[in-house]
């Protein structure tokens, strides 16, 4: 473990060392931020509601849920390219898991990015943009719980997408598929209380809405009492199943390669 947790510490030191990357994805961020501000005070504009929703609600949802989406991707499009050009037989000859480094690399980036980047853009939503506090300590705890559980599921869905480098050699068309069926069922661009009955229901038997809508939605209030703690069983369940989907195709993937003829 002390291996994993050394290489997340410097992939935190090489992000710090790259200002430019720091002040090009504060400003990026900083700008969607304020187009969604616009956007949804322009479709509030001479109304109280939408959907049962104040516009403060609205904003606090969308914000939170535009800065958790940040944290839905991983390290798959680096596995993949270490497959493509071969440096994936060197890297299973090291003296440590290859799915385990790449999820340490990954904390280490989504650490870096959450004191330097997130964390500022929060404040300042707070103080300026009239985000709201959840209702109670409790559930800003178990938002934050269930946040974490989402980002670690997000990463290992887009490690499957990695791992399918191994039989596809061009993955960008299944890495534009995964970010738009993410960006519609997670809850990204919209709560999913706003969709339709039925495409509700589906969304229940995908994995998608564990990532962002749920944390989101326990802050803001939409899920509350037991259902909190249904929502957070269902995602660490959802885990289990894709962490286990990923060890089985890892384990076929590895009869694909050949290292010094063996």
């Amino acid at each position: 473990m002390r291996k994993y947790w050394e290489l997340m510490k410097s992939q935190i030191k090489l992000d710090s060392a790259y200002s430019i990357w720091y002040w090009s994805g504060i400003v990026a961020t900083m700008l969607r931020v304020f187009v969604i501000y616009s956007f949804w005070n322009a479709v509030y504009d001479h109304r109280v509601e939408v959907s049962n929703m104040p516009l403060n609600m609205m904003l606090t949802y969308v914000i939170l849920a535009a800065m958790l989406s940040n944290y839905s991707a991983g390290v798959g499009y680096e596995l993949a390219n270490q497959v493509r050009d071969g440096n994936v037989a060197i890297e299973l000859m090291r003296p440590y898991d290859l799915m385990h480094k790449l999820v340490a690399l990954d904390l280490g980036m989504k650490i870096t990015n959450s004191i330097r980047n997130t964390l500022p853009i929060l404040i300042l939503a707070f103080l300026f943009l009239g985000i709201s506090l959840p209702h109670t300590w409790l559930m800003g705890l178990l938002s934050i719980l269930s946040a974490i559980i989402g980002i670690f599921l997000g990463a290992q869905l887009d490690m499957i997408i990695g791992i399918l480098a191994f039989w596809v050699f061009y993955i960008w068309g299944l890495r534009v598929l995964r970010n738009a069926v993410f960006l519609f069922f997670s809850g990204a661009l919209l709560p999913i209380s706003m969709f339709p009955e039925w495409l509700q229901t589906v969304s229940e038997f995908l994995p998608f809405q564990s990532i962002v809508y749920v944390p989101v939605a326990i802050y803001t209030g939409q899920i509350i009492g037991n259902d909190v703690y249904t929502s957070i069983l269902l995602q660490l369940a959802w885990l289990v199943v894709v962490y286990t989907i990923i060890r089985l195709l890892w384990s076929f993937a590895l009869r694909k390669v050949t290292i010094f003829g063996g």
